[in-house]
């Protein structure tokens, strides 16, 4: 099984991914951002290509297909089940994605914990955040994007404690299973 947990930068997606962790016998964390930071230091300005020149490594073009593969060989050697939270809203780079998990393992879910703008302010200053960085700074563009069906199952987040969304998720897990 491979479960995304998406949504904007301090939705709860670790979290979240952590309660998972507990509970789902032989599971692991992949953090595709690990893939991101990896390829920051091998991929410099000199050699990206025009596109790829943006502040967000989901935009170099091997970056999805690094993710689906090293979900495929961690699944090949490990047997694990992955849960994997990750902020990806570009509807290109998740469509890519989640096709590519689904042919891992049809039996890939994927949750999108969404909430207001301001909720996710308000988390992000909670955890420490500074108010013009990075993580704020997307916010918006999340909340908006999110709001797309693709990113389907929704679940609101702004008045759920870390057990309801759990609760949510698991039952949405036995359903499937």
């Amino acid at each position: 099984m491979i479960i995304m947990i998406n949504g904007a930068y301090g939705a709860g997606k670790t979290t979240i991914a952590n309660e998972l962790l507990n509970i789902i016998d032989n599971s692991m964390i992949f953090d595709p951002e690990a893939v991101g930071y990896m390829l920051r230091h091998i991929i410099t300005d000199e050699i990206k290509l025009p596109e790829e020149k943006t502040d967000n490594f989901q935009d170099i073009g091997i970056w999805k297909v690094l993710v689906v593969e090293t979900a495929k060989n961690i699944k090949l050697q490990y047997n694990k089940n992955l849960i994997v939270p990750m902020t990806i809203f570009n509807k290109e780079y998740y469509q890519y994605i989640l096709n590519g998990f689904k042919k891992i393992d049809e039996a890939t879910h994927h949750f999108c914990l969404i909430a207001t703008e301001e909720t996710i302010c308000e988390r992000l200053r909670n955890r420490g955040e500074a108010e013009r960085n990075w993580c704020f700074l997307q916010t918006k563009k999340c909340v908006q994007a999110f709001q797309d069906e693709c990113f389907e199952k929704r679940i609101i987040t702004d008045d759920l404690n870390i057990q309801d969304i759990i609760k949510r998720i698991s039952s949405e897990l036995l359903l499937h299973s």
